[in-house]
């Protein structure tokens, strides 16, 4: 298969020794490179002196969306080792609202389907039969459905939902046997709300209740939207991607209280500072030509690459992202691809850590 050069630009070359194994010790302890995107500048910061770099009056948006225990482990009934990524309950709503249910609520309202992402030997059939969980409260499921891109259709017997016997979905870069009490809690942001994502939002990762404090006593607002990550953010782009301009859809809300905060934000000269891609991703799906942005909830395949317009995301603050990937491709659009080229070879060089749990990057 011929190498697509458009993927072949967002390449580079990461020493495995870089990708975080572990956060840092304390959330805001990891290391800041500031990227100045007029005149390229960097400038090697640590993620607590957030408050000294920006502004009064700037306004963080922040995904508050919460990761769901959705990793299982099991066995197949006819023998052998299985693993299965919950994506969701079958039929529930796409949207978020509501004020907070969120799909562990709709799961529980259709508590036998659910679609998945499954991997045991042999090939996926429909009838083959699973059991998940510890063995003192272990659940049955069977496959009744092969979906597209590999996902199928799950039903569980027993009554409970795959989230009560589930674990943190850690992404498969970072190697532990299993997740552990460490990441139930770092693998969530201080301000994780509404249940819905299979992947944590990890710029958020570093935003301790500390430096929360420290930037509203400085001035510097915080805002909330949501955005469910889902299943798509462990994929790699596809050909079809690049030709369409779309991705994967992700479930997404932002209330009329947010919408207002950014106007106000913007008549005081303040900066819309994104947590994040996917709080980016919300704001740009909703933004109007004058950089406010309209209330809206639903689902959202807005892909971001270089030559995509920017019309209310005034700075980003994100982690160091796989080669290739589309999170990366949003981080070049905002800064421009040779900014990004040159911030992430200083890091490599200054042995910054890479990938969900690694160090963060504020484009300004």
């Amino acid at each position: 298969m011929a190498i697509d050069p458009d993927l072949d630009r967002f390449d580079y070359f990461l020493p495995p020794a870089l990708i975080a194994q572990r956060l840092a010790l304390e959330r805001d302890g990891a290391r800041l490179l500031v990227v100045n995107r007029e005149d390229g500048s960097l400038w090697d910061r640590r993620v607590r002196d957030l408050g000294s770099v920006l502004r009064q009056d700037d306004l963080l948006i922040v995904n508050a969306t919460r990761v769901l225990p959705a990793r299982l482990r099991g066995w197949k009934q006819s023998g052998g080792s299985a693993r299965a990524l919950i994506l969701g309950p079958c039929g529930a709503s796409a949207a978020p609202g509501g004020g907070g249910a969120g799909e562990v609520e709709a799961a529980r309202s259709d508590p036998l389907h659910y679609r998945a992402l499954v991997r045991s030997r042999g090939r996926l059939r429909v009838g083959q039969k699973y059991r998940f969980g510890p063995a003192s409260e272990s659940l049955d499921a069977e496959i009744i459905d092969l979906l597209p891109n590999g996902e199928v259709v799950l039903a569980f017997s027993g009554g409970a939902t795959p989230y009560d016997v589930g674990e943190t979905p850690l992404p498969p870069y970072i190697h532990r046997e299993r997740s552990d009490p460490f990441d139930e809690e770092r693998y969530q942001t201080t301000y994780a709300r509404v249940p819905g994502s299979v992947a944590a939002p990890t710029a958020g990762l570093h935003l301790s209740a500390e430096l929360l404090a420290d930037l509203r006593r400085r001035g510097i607002g915080i805002c909330e939207v949501v955005l469910h990550i889902g299943a798509g953010t462990f994929r790699p782009v596809r050909p079809e991607n690049l030709r369409t301009g779309r991705l994967h859809p992700e479930a997404f809300e932002i209330d009329a209280a947010a919408a207002q905060r950014i106007a106000q934000t913007r008549e005081r000269g303040g900066r819309i500072v994104a947590v994040g891609t996917t709080s980016a991703r919300v704001l740009e799906t909703c933004a109007r030509d004058d950089g406010s942005v309209r209330a809206a909830s639903g689902t959202t395949d807005l892909f971001l690459r270089p030559g995509a317009r920017f019309r209310t995301t005034d700075a980003l603050l994100t982690n160091f992202h796989l080669p290739r990937s589309s999170l990366l491709m949003l981080v070049a659009a905002f800064a421009g691809s040779g900014r990004v080229r040159d911030a992430y070879a200083h890091a490599v060089r200054s042995s910054y850590r890479f990938y969900s749990y690694g160090d963060a990057m504020l484009v300004l």
